[in-house]
């Protein structure tokens, strides 16, 4: 078979082994964690900066579009090659190049593990807050791509919150540093407008990160309810009465007992929901706000509150919930994870919503999110293989984004808009907003090759688009 002209030009910016090319090569690149299929035409392994900004120089002269990739753990179809093209990953970048603890920093490249940068920096007593529910395999330049979030977003926010600077190519290759290691820089927040806008401005190539201290103290419960509406309520009584947990998750029976049949984490079967419950600081504070927290679950009707006794059965729980998307797999062929937000004094009457919506369309719709912050992640259920059923599913998705705005609201928390939910933004953003956005993009990437059809609406409405890539099995 012929090398194309554009794979000599690849390999010539990096070597023969970064670029692979033949189509039994790129199908493992087709798809995300979203199971799109797009084949790109050829995928590059680059290892540093330099070889990045000659990939996207010859990309350029191809008019070719160039797709950054992360662990490809992505859920909103960010890392699919929707128009062809070139898929960047940066798999290989994949070095902590500089810890200063003094200080709380990190120095990483985009390939980096999540999970990896805590592990190197735990014996010193440090950590990198941010935990998506992937953090054992996604990198921290997806992570950076996403804005992604996590279960302890609710005390410690988002990425964005822990990012300090950044090392970027742009489209035509140029190389740019924002932000800075250790005080703000003067001029425009170009850190902040690049992290989170998943790929269509530059590709990141360094990131400096701000480390955290391990709590002196942490403490995880498990409160148990008959009622999920009883676990609703309690998640806005808890903060009203002044504590921010560092983590406030809830699973519904049905996630229950998913979760427990593939990870035995103890979680009980006939609950209707839990609360999983992490307090973290100072040994007195802690055990102050379990005390408080408990006496609030029981108020509002928890049949029991377990304490975690001991540092093994906190991490069993928090396996049980960190691969809640996976176990749901015993439960059907395929399902469509949702990444709405509303404000969490809403939840009560979003989960009556979401019922009503498993009854309209005869799906069962499993429940685990981020209570604390309002992220819910509703799994839809169906198979892939009954067309009446994926119709429904599409359809089920729809009405529960369109609930979340309505209550005040967003179409997307921590897993980004993509190719999922670009064309959903008009519920959100007016077309003045749009058109601002598309023009701070064209000064960026005024070609349009960096990550096409990703994030602003295209116009292609759910039926070309969405249908196809977004129900991932």
């Amino acid at each position: 078979m012929q090398v194309p002209p554009l794979v000599q030009e690849l390999i010539q910016a990096t070597n023969e082994e970064a670029v692979l090319w033949r189509p039994e090569d790129l199908m493992l690149y087709e798809y995300d964690a979203l199971s799109s299929r797009r084949p790109p035409e050829a995928v590059v392994f680059p290892a540093t900066t330099q070889q990045v900004a000659a990939v996207v120089k010859v990309a350029a002269r191809h008019h070719c579009p160039v797709i950054p990739r992360g662990a490809g753990t992505g859920l909103s179809g960010g890392a699919v090659a929707l128009e062809g093209g070139v898929v960047v990953s940066l798999a290989r970048m994949n070095q902590i190049l500089e810890i200063d603890l003094e200080n709380q920093r990190a120095r990483v490249q985009p390939g980096v593990v999540n999970q990896d940068l805590s592990l190197a920096v735990a014996d010193a007593g440090y950590y990198y807050a941010p935990d998506p529910s992937s953090q054992k395999a996604c990198t921290l330049g997806g992570n950076v791509a996403e804005n992604s979030g996590g279960p302890h977003t609710l005390a410690y926010g988002v990425t964005t919150n822990h990012v300090l600077g950044l090392e970027v190519v742009l489209p035509d290759g140029c190389v740019i540093r924002t932000g800075a290691r250790y005080w703000d820089r003067p001029g425009y927040d170009l850190t902040g407008f690049i992290v989170g806008s998943e790929g269509t401005l530059g590709i990141v190539t360094e990131i400096v990160v701000r480390l955290m201290r391990l709590p002196e103290a942490v403490k995880t419960l498990l409160a148990i309810y008959d009622s999920v509406a009883d676990a609703t309520a309690t998640v806005a009584a808890i903060t009203a009465h002044g504590i921010t947990p560092a983590a406030l998750e809830m699973m519904d029976g049905l996630m229950l007992r998913a979760i427990e049949a593939a990870t035995h984490a103890g979680y009980p079967l006939d609950a209707a929901a839990v609360l999983l419950i992490e307090l973290e600081g100072l040994r007195e504070a802690v055990e102050e706000e379990a005390d408080s927290i408990t006496a609030v679950c029981g108020a509002h009707r928890a049949r029991q509150v377990r304490v975690a006794r001991r540092a093994e059965e906190r991490e069993l729980l928090w396996r049980g919930r960190k691969n809640a998307f996976g176990a749901i797999g015993r439960l059907t062929p395929s399902f469509y994870v949702q990444d709405g937000v509303i404000p969490r004094t809403r939840l009560p009457q979003m989960l009556d919503y979401i019922a009503g919506v498993e009854r309209r369309y005869g799906l069962r719709i499993g429940n685990v999110f981020h209570a604390g912050d309002g992220n819910l992640h509703p799994l839809i259920m169906f198979d892939s293989r009954d067309a009446q059923q994926v119709r429904h599913a599409v359809k089920a998705a729809e009405e529960i984004m369109g609930k979340c705005v309505e209550l005040g609201g967003s179409i997307t928390g921590e897993h980004g808009v993509g190719i999922e939910k670009n064309e959903l933004m008009p519920l959100i953003f007016s077309e003045e907003d749009l058109a601002v956005m598309r023009k701070l993009k064209q000064v960026f990437n005024p070609q349009n090759l960096l990550n096409p059809g990703k994030v602003l609406p295209s116009g292609k409405m759910c039926g070309e688009v969405r249908v196809q890539v977004s129900l991932g099995s």
